[in-house]
């Protein structure tokens, strides 16, 4: 790996404020995000591991700027993202993409999917021609799993785990440097969860693409993993490698997420190759 990070988060806050149930007027500073630091190595998978609520969502949101920062800075080779407007950024947006959780709200239901994925293509100025674009469709169909004669088709026609995958293909189909997989297989079916994991490491590896990869479930986190992020209440209160966090974890938090971890690893075999 490159002595560079991809990506450097220094004293990152995400703060919000709220009406407070005692006052219509008084508000309370929600710490969603609290001075929080990490990097991520070119084509490294790094994990942000925590319970429902401990803010890291909040993370990838205000990464892709989808939500406003308060104070720290986030280096994407060497440049502040944080500062920048959304013109500013936008020729960034091919770099740094979002997978989202839940694959039937993420995809526009009036578009095909030759629609959807043709959009960022031109978008990003990728393709000149729709014979190109089709054919660069058709060529990122193929790695996640599906037929190209699913293109004239409409979202609401496809099972969770097709939506997901085809949420996939738009992210890839740029050539992201940066992905950011937000509960990426957490709305799927646990038969289903494997597949997509798997889909996702494979093309993490065969692209050399960094990523940071948010979850509540340590037992997936396991199976994808180069490092391990551990958030608690809005802060990161433990960081590895992920064979350290599993086999030696400093944090009590940590302690805790492992000790919830089924006896018999729902991933066990079907990810025994993505370890």
């Amino acid at each position: 790996m490159a002595d560079q990070p991809l990506l450097e988060v220094k004293n990152l806050s995400t703060h919000f404020k709220t009406k407070s149930s005692a006052s219509f007027t008084a508000r309370t500073v929600v710490k969603a995000v609290d001075d929080i630091s990490f990097h991520i190595n070119p084509g490294e998978v790094l994990s942000l591991v925590g319970e429902s609520g401990c803010g890291k969502t909040t993370v990838g949101r205000t990464l892709t700027k989808l939500t406003q920062h308060s104070i720290g800075k986030a280096l994407f080779r060497g440049q502040d993202i944080l500062p920048m407007s959304q013109a500013q950024f936008r020729p960034l947006r091919r770099e740094i993409q979002m997978i989202f959780q839940d694959p039937f709200a993420s995809l526009n239901p009036r578009l095909t999917i030759q629609q959807t994925l043709a959009e960022p293509l031109f978008i990003h100025k990728l393709v000149s021609s729709r014979d190109a674009a089709i054919q660069h469709i058709k060529e990122i169909l193929e790695k996640v799993g599906l037929d190209a004669s699913i293109m004239k088709r409409h979202p609401h026609e496809f099972s969770g785990g097709q939506r997901q995958r085809i949420g996939i293909a738009r992210v890839m189909i740029v050539q992201p440097q940066l992905v950011i997989a937000d509960e990426a297989v957490s709305a799927l079916d646990v038969s289903i969860q494997a597949q997509v994991l798997n889909l996702i490491k494979q093309l993490q590896r065969d692209n050399g693409i960094s990523m940071l990869f948010i979850s509540h479930d340590l037992g997936v986190v396991r199976h994808i993993s180069d490092r391990v992020a551990v958030m608690y209440q809005g802060k990161i209160v433990e960081t590895a490698n992920k064979h350290d966090i599993f086999d030696n974890p400093q944090h009590s938090y940590t302690k805790k997420l492992l000790a919830a971890i089924p006896k018999v690893p729902t991933y066990q075999g079907a990810l025994s190759h993505a370890t």
